[in-house]
């Protein structure tokens, strides 16, 4: 059966309240971020799109270690929309091998080497070395990725929809640690984020007219609703650039 809604019952958010993956309450992306990326898969007869990721060189996408499915062999399509036409590229998967669940550095970064270059698309930017430890409590930042839209209350319990193409929204920073940069996606406070789907995804630096193309973190999870926190891994850190200079030149 195609994939096309969540029902989020009481036991669905206790199991997913530990992995975020979904834009919401943003708006269809087009061609503004042209290295977004998904990873597509197939499960159960069903191709579609389970994680987000970005560009970082011709050769490096960008993603999160939780996106590992068990096959070092992966697919990503950066069109704008999942359709049957969709345009894969192969390459392989590398997760952290010091990925845990701890809260304090889970080191949950991967990514995936393609076999073959990605052309025509600019990579997106890494920031410098610590360079988020002081940031403004206005600070906004722009969220990218595939995933399901906010939950919508019916009968049952909230309904997450999926239209398996790339949106984006706006946030404002919450706090920062050293591991995390978590942004606010309240409704009520005029901010979007992230929910299932959107794992992996970038948060670029900036919004609107101030938006850059440096990836602040990746969306790695939030609350299981997905419309209070989108929490981020922090790449100007220490243990995330050790990982990927090992695939990437650093600034």
């Amino acid at each position: 059966m195609r994939r096309t809604t969540v029902i989020l019952t009481v036991a669905a958010v206790l199991l997913l309240a530990a992995t975020a993956l979904a834009i919401t309450y943003g708006q269809p992306d087009g061609n503004r971020h042209p290295q977004v990326g998904a990873l597509v898969g197939t499960f159960n007869g069903q191709s579609y799109p389970y994680c987000s990721g970005t560009l970082i060189s011709p050769t490096v996408f960008l993603t999160a270690a939780h996106c590992d499915v068990g096959t070092s062999s992966v697919h990503v399509t950066f069109d704008t929309k999942f359709t049957s036409r969709t345009k894969l590229y192969t390459g392989t998967f590398h997760a952290d091998p010091l990925y845990n669940h701890a809260q304090d550095d889970p080191h949950d970064i991967a990514v995936v080497v393609f076999d073959t270059p990605v052309r025509n698309i600019t990579p997106a930017r890494l920031p410098a070395s610590h360079q988020f430890d002081r940031l403004s409590p206005n600070q906004q930042f722009t969220s990218v990725g595939y995933g399901g839209q906010e939950p919508v209350n019916q009968p049952g319990g909230p309904v997450i929809g999926f239209l398996d193409t790339r949106e984006f929204s706006v946030g404002t920073l919450n706090s920062i640690n050293p591991a995390w940069l978590r942004i606010s996606q309240n409704q009520a406070t005029g901010n979007g984020g992230t929910c299932y789907g959107d794992s992996g995804g970038p948060n670029f630096l900036g919004a609107g007219a101030k938006e850059t193309n440096i990836v602040a973190g990746t969306t790695i999870t939030g609350d299981a609703l997905c419309k209070s926190t989108n929490v981020t891994y922090r790449l100007d850190s220490d243990s995330a650039r050790s990982f990927l200079s090992g695939f990437v030149s650093l600034p």
